[in-house]
């Protein structure tokens, strides 16, 4: 039997795929030995259920190529993979790619695919491996394949964009512009990041004037505003009662048209009614339909019915509205021809597809009556059975395109009412006898004119050319050369992806830029925290990019985020990747560097082309990702005399470097051979004179990300010149106060590499002793814990032993004891190592045990907590 192990639904770039993919790791048992080949009758059956299968190139690059490893023999995790794609085709999504790799272990697979729609994907995978199971085990007698299927179809539909939002994400996806859907039950999508998004709800706009939506809903007023710049409308009348209607038809002349005041999609409308026993008649269909409890009594125009869209002042889609109708075929009934008609797969319930299937209604009934038919009637042959009043897509109606067609006058016309009610799309009711002629000759008048028109008619007529008006939409909201991102600076990495995170948005808020920020601290928006937690991961990423405010984001992008659902954006413009140690190895899958290395090269493979990736050249695992790492590649290095960078030179590559002179260490940018020194790195605060040697090598790579934005390079001085390691600034980052003569450093080191960092500035600090508060997280190996219980011993003098609160599925005590020993291993004595389980007692033990010219180095995961105490107890910022 196939069996599903694991499911992770990737939302952006991820480790498999620059696209949104869902990941299975399948189980596939015994039919590691059997591929598709040597399972009898397994290929017949396959393709008998899923025949379009044949459209699969696969590796072969061209139709009929699955089928053909089919019949080679396959395993089946990728046949899982190749039908789990077919089944969301034939649910109406447009996917192909896929990738089903071994994972090392006999029979388990990793099985990844595309999707469009998260729930879609989901559900095809699930029918995907009961389908299979079903052919080769038969163990699933039950399972009807086409009623799973129909089911399929149904969520899709269900969560699809109607065909008009559908129009304007497919231009503004065509076009690169970033999507983002708001409400999956709803049609409300942005387009576009922080200051530059635009949104929009099916086809009213962001830029949609609340007051021409209101105009255009009251029918009398719009026809008035119309008739006094002397655009062509019939006359009308508002009334709320059936005599003033009567009244009014007879001041205006029968036939007359009733509509509600304030109705739309031709819900209520009764036209060509010729007596005042019919307006007496029609009047209650009219005023249920009326929000306002009026109706708008007008004359009745003949001629045929056409809908022209006018987007951005400028009419871009002409199509003439054909009502609802069967035609007769000398053999069925009415009935019948109704239901033939709606048997019609482009037919569907509402919006949901291109044509809406025929209701019989009362407006249906009164429509044959006066036609003197009835429904078990037989039409002759080639006879029109009108079957609604008005051309609606939504009542049943067919469009034909008459884009090309229109007349010069009527385009005017058309523009002109557009923007006398001011919509920056609208959908123009438009009564003539010939679009192609002049209403000024011929008559006519504009009977209507519409906020949020449906796209339906235009980009899929029932006849004539589609039009692509999503284009026209997106046109405006964007014109060409308009920007509709935000720079995005992606930092990842093992060590220092807070604090370059924080120098870079400090950097850009120097040089006048509204940054959004998300760290493991929390979300800020220009300088302003929030939301506080771990704020890492691709779900606090969008929330950045959704802010209005910004106009650009430094967005901290973690490991654990990366493996739960990829990246939280599609493309960044900068990448940065401060160094890869290790840490959290043995977790998801990821057991070496080399695999943590694949997870952050996601971040650099996901540049722009015209973006830049910001790579440690003292690392050989960020040097390494210049083979997959897009955009210019810009180095940065604490060693000018790096090879790597030597190298780079020599090709005219950019880079930041540290570099020795008679003052001292400089920071300097080398671009295509010309060198430019940017400041000391004893002049940044965070530094500590130079003492930080960590806060260096993130002063170097913050450089190199504003390098890669051509930043002034005065705006990177003065921004490195004030960045401190202050708590306000960087809390949990190297945080030192004075507390009664003690110098205490509050800092959130948690790994090896970490600790080897801090274990370079305490000996700089060149402290007569030294006490430390340590831990390691419960998920870290065994071994991990080990080595920085032995580091710490030789480090400090005494050590105080704490745990997290969380201690990540260990024992309480059992991280303590594992430290303790490896100190005591290393050579620290019994006496010099103390064990207090809660972290602020033992920040408190440390503290009390220190003297006065000791350094007390505090290993912490509550920076805000162990802040506080410590400043209760009288200490300041140094």
């Amino acid at each position: 039997m196939l069996q599903i192990r694991e499911t992770a639904v990737f939302r952006g770039p991820n480790i498999w795929a620059r696209m949104p993919v869902i990941h299975y790791v399948v189980d596939i048992g015994e039919l590691e030995d059997r591929p598709s080949n040597k399972i009898p009758g397994f290929y017949e059956e396959l393709v008998e259920h899923i025949p379009s299968l044949y459209n699969h190139g696969c590796s072969i690059g061209k139709p009929g190529g699955f089928l053909k490893r089919l019949r080679e023999g396959t395993w089946m995790g990728h046949v899982m993979e190749h039908v789990a794609l077919e089944i969301q085709n034939l649910a109406g999504a447009e996917v192909g790619r896929g990738k089903t790799r071994g994972t090392g272990e006999k029979g388990i697979y990793n099985v990844t695919f595309q999707f469009d729609q998260e729930d879609v994907g989901l559900a095809a995978g699930q029918l995907a491996l009961r389908l299979l199971n079903h052919l080769v085990y038969k163990t699933e007698p039950e399972l009807d394949y086409q009623a799973e299927l129909e089911t399929v179809i149904k969520i899709a539909e269900r969560l699809a964009y109607g065909p008009s939002t559908g129009a304007i994400v497919q231009e503004g996806k065509r076009r690169g512009i970033p999507v983002l859907r708001l409400d999956a039950q709803r049609s409300l999508v942005q387009l576009g990041h922080g200051k530059f998004q635009r949104r929009i709800w099916a086809t009213v706009t962001s830029d949609t004037a609340n007051i021409s939506v209101e105009v255009a809903k009251n029918k009398e007023l719009t026809n008035r505003l119309l008739h006094e710049v002397g655009i062509p409308v019939p006359r009308g009348q508002m009334v709320s009662s059936v005599d003033d209607a009567i009244r009014a038809a007879r001041r205006i002349r029968y036939p007359v048209v009733l509509k509600p005041g304030d109705g739309n999609h031709g819900r209520g409308v009764c036209i060509n009614l010729t007596s005042d026993d019919e307006v007496t008649e029609f009047f209650p269909v009219a005023m249920r339909e009326s929000r306002s409890g009026e109706v708008i009594v007008e004359s009745y125009i003949t001629g045929k019915d056409y809908r022209i869209l006018v987007v951005d002042n400028q009419v871009v889609a002409v199509a003439e509205r054909v009502p609802a109708h069967v035609v007769g075929d000398g053999a069925h009934t009415v009935r019948e021809l109704i239901e033939i008609t709606n048997s019609d797969p482009r037919r569907g319930v509402g919006h949901e597809k291109i044509l809406t299937r025929i209701s019989i209604d009362e407006q249906t009934v009164e429509v044959l009556e006066r036609a003197g038919i009835g429904f078990d009637d037989v039409p002759d042959e080639s006879l029109f059975v009108q079957l609604k009043l008005t051309g609606n897509m939504s009542t049943g109606g067919t469009s034909i395109d008459r884009t090309d067609d229109i007349h010069a006058d009527n385009v005017e016309i058309a523009r002109q009412a557009a923007m006398v009610v001011g919509l920056d799309i609208a959908g123009i009711d438009f009564i003539a006898a010939d679009i192609a002629q002049s209403v000024r000759q011929t008559g006519g008048a504009i009977v209507e004119v519409n906020a949020g028109p449906g796209f339906r008619m235009h980009t899929h007529p029932t006849e004539g050319h589609p039009r692509h008006v999503g284009r026209a939409v997106v046109e405006m909201l964007f014109p060409r050369g308009a920007p509709a991102r935000v720079p995005i600076v992606a930092v990842t990495g093992t060590n220092g992806k807070t604090t370059t995170s924080r120098m870079i948005a400090h950097i850009m808020k120097t040089a006048g830029k509204r940054v959004g920020m998300t760290t493991t601290d929390g979300i800020y928006i220009d300088g302003s925290q929030i939301m506080a937690g771990d704020m890492s991961g691709p779900t606090s990423a969008r929330m950045v990019l959704k802010n209005p405010t910004i106009d650009y984001a430094v967005l901290e992008t973690a490991r654990g985020g990366i493996l739960r659902s990829g990246l939280g954006y599609d493309r960044c413009n900068i990448a940065v990747v401060t160094n890869v140690s290790s840490d959290h190895l043995g977790l998801k899958g990821v057991d070496t560097l080399a695999e943590l290395a694949r997870v952050k090269a996601v971040v650099p493979q996901s540049v722009l082309r015209d973006g830049a990736s910001v790579l440690n050249a003292d690392n050989e695992w960020t040097v390494d990702m210049t083979r997959s790492a897009r955009g210019e590649i810009i180095f940065f290095s604490m060693n000018e005399d790096n090879p790597v960078i030597r190298d780079h030179m020599r090709e005219r590559g950019r880079a930041v470097v540290l570099r020795e002179t008679r003052q001292g260490e400089m920071i300097t940018v080398i671009e295509h051979r010309r060198e430019t020194s940017l400041l000391l790195a004893s002049q940044i605060p965070a530094t500590f004179e130079g003492r930080a040697r960590v806060n260096i090598a993130n002063a170097l790579a913050a450089a190199g990300a504003a390098l890669a934005d051509d930043v002034q390079l005065d705006y990177i001085r003065l921004a490195l010149r004030t960045f401190a390691s202050s708590f306000y600034q960087m809390p949990g980052r190297f945080n030192m106060l004075d507390l009664g003569g003690k110098r205490v450093v509050v800092d959130y080191c948690h790994n090896l590499a970490g600790l080897e960092a801090m274990a370079d500035f305490v000996k700089r600090m060149e402290a007569e002793k030294t006490v430390a508060v340590i831990s390691v997280p419960g998920d870290r190996s065994d071994g991990d814990m080990r080595a920085f219980g032995d580091l710490a011993g030789k480090t400090f003098d005494r050590i105080v032993i704490r745990e997290d609160d969380n201690t990540r599925g260990r024992k309480s005590g059992a991280i303590s004891e594992i430290l303790r020993a490896a100190a005591a291993a290393g050579g620290m004595g019994d006496s010099n190592i103390t064990v207090v389980i809660d972290e602020l007692e033992a920040v408190k033990h440390a503290v009390d045990m220190a003297d006065k010219t000791d350094l007390v180095v505090l290993m912490i995961d509550k920076p805000v907590k162990v802040w506080e105490m410590l400043t209760g107890f009288g200490a300041s910022a140094i």
